[in-house]
């Protein structure tokens, strides 16, 4: 089937659109006869300021995009992997056309007086809803206070700057996306702050009868985002984490094509932390997934994620 027009739908915040305009000029690259239109749209996610577990998670940042290329409206969606739920599969009648080359994964402060993590003091108040993040910083930075915040990037930077809180700590690809890594103060290293399972992918999802518009979109696909994104994607299934579990981890092809895993699963309060970390091997990507899912399940992951309220 000919796509001279592709209708790409996505969330109608300022770096989700940015991310479209990545993947308008990718295609417009490989393909310069196909012309693209953008639909924003605005998710629960998006709307809701309160704790997500109350408007069914993450699954709160996809269900509209969902609904539009299921209805038709749309041919093309473009998400966050980190904002795709895994525990359960992707609506009926949709499947990944394709996962973009991988961003930084890596998470960076944001302090107004140039201070880094380690440099802040006692009492310092950190803006963030993530139940990762906050896990992690109780494990590292027990002397920091961690206030709820959400809202895109844009805007908890004004809520920084109306001193709602004393520093940030945002995704680094998302601050790439908007064109403000001038406010990042320091880039946080994964040891200190673990990303979540899927950061820096962007995934293109359409309807799985669409099989032109798939091929047609999986030439801007990249083999080792697809292995590392599968790894991922595989394990938070298996552990069936919900958005109020701190998980976090990420797989990696080194040079020579090796695929490592490493996760950790924490309890909210940081005090408890289960790490695992796999070589694939000649494992397959989901294979080597299960296996991480598998040893942190043998180490307690089941019930600790089990006794956290959602």
């Amino acid at each position: 089937m000919a796509h001279d027009l592709i209708r790409i739908v996505s969330r109608d915040s300022p770096m989700a659109l940015a991310q479209v305009e990545r993947v308008r000029a990718e295609l417009a690259t490989l393909h310069p006869d196909v012309r693209t239109t953008v639909l924003p749209v605005k998710t629960t996610g998006d709307k809701w300021m309160g704790d997500l577990a109350k408007v069914e998670g993450k699954g709160a940042f996809t269900k509209e995009v969902d609904a539009a290329l299921l209805a038709g409206e749309a041919d093309l969606a473009v998400h966050c992997v980190k904002d795709v739920p895994a525990d359960r599969p992707l609506p009926a009648g949709t499947v990944f056309a394709a996962f973009l080359k991988r961003d930084d994964i890596r998470d960076a402060l944001v302090h107004p007086g140039g201070l880094t993590l380690d440099e802040l003091p006692a009492g310092a108040r950190i803006g963030s809803s993530s139940v990762r993040r906050i896990a992690q910083l109780a494990v590292s930075h027990p002397h920091l206070e961690c206030v709820p915040m959400r809202g895109n990037a844009n805007r908890r930077l004004e809520k920084l700057g109306n001193g709602e809180a004393d520093a940030l700590i945002l995704a680094v690809a998302g601050l790439e996306r908007i064109g403000r890594t001038d406010v990042m103060t320091e880039v946080l290293s994964t040891d200190v702050m673990m990303p979540p399972i899927g950061a820096g992918v962007l995934a293109l999802q359409c309807r799985e009868g669409d099989t032109g518009l798939i091929d047609l979109v999986s030439d801007l696909g990249d083999r080792d985002a697809y292995r590392e994104t599968e790894a991922e994607r595989m394990l938070l299934h298996v552990l069936q984490g919900h958005c109020n579990s701190p998980i976090a981890g990420y797989a990696r092809v080194e040079r020579g094509g090796e695929l490592s895993l490493r996760a950790a699963v924490f309890s909210p309060d940081g005090k408890i932390m289960l790490n695992a970390h796999e070589w694939a091997g000649r494992l397959t990507p989901a294979t080597l997934g299960t296996s991480v899912a598998v040893a942190l399940l043998r180490q307690g992951a089941r019930e600790l994620i089990d006794g956290i309220p959602h």
